[in-house]
């Protein structure tokens, strides 16, 4: 090898080895939202069915659940905001997982249900996570920042977002 070429250049695999490493770069975060999609789908709907969870006071409810980290949380207003109506807000959480994990899943509007997904892991680790300790014992921080690829690149493979993309070039030509 003389001083200044790759190694790779004269290797009879360099082809296939970066035929490879483009396709996986490709489909590196179908993983992601395959995980990402059925996390939040099953957590919506958790949340949705647990005939404990949808009430304002008792063992296991949302209500008693939001009194409990209210002083630990980081944004004690954010919790003051959701103990106004429990219920609601715990239909609201649950839902807006369950549109997030749906979107994510189908990759329909993957950005937008990705940045969703962030923004409600954020606002779990502000409150209900918070004060995990050390920091990383709470799920919720890990979780914001899956999304992240997600609302940055989108899903350019295996989604409806893909296929609208392509019927519309298929139109414009």
């Amino acid at each position: 090898m003389t001083h200044g070429m790759r190694a790779d250049t004269h290797s009879p695999h360099s082809g296939g080895d970066r035929d490879w490493r483009d396709t996986a770069t490709r489909y590196a975060l179908v993983p992601l939202r395959v995980f990402l999609g059925i996390t939040f789908i099953y957590a919506g709907l958790d949340k949705l069915t647990d005939s404990a969870f949808m009430k304002d006071a008792g063992a296991g409810s949302i209500g008693d659940m939001m009194r409990g980290v209210r002083d630990s949380s980081a944004v004690p207003a954010l919790v003051d905001m959701a103990l106004e109506s429990p219920v609601a807000f715990g239909y609201v959480i649950a839902l807006g997982e369950l549109a997030v994990g749906i979107g994510t899943l189908l990759g329909l509007l993957t950005r937008l249900a990705a940045l969703g997904g962030a923004l409600i892991s954020l606002s779990l680790w502000l409150t209900v996570s918070w004060a995990a300790d050390p920091y990383y014992y709470g799920n919720d921080l890990p979780y914001m920042f899956c999304w992240v690829p997600l609302v940055l690149a989108g899903a350019p493979l295996w989604s409806l977002d893909a296929l609208i993309r392509s019927r519309r070039r298929r139109r414009a030509c």
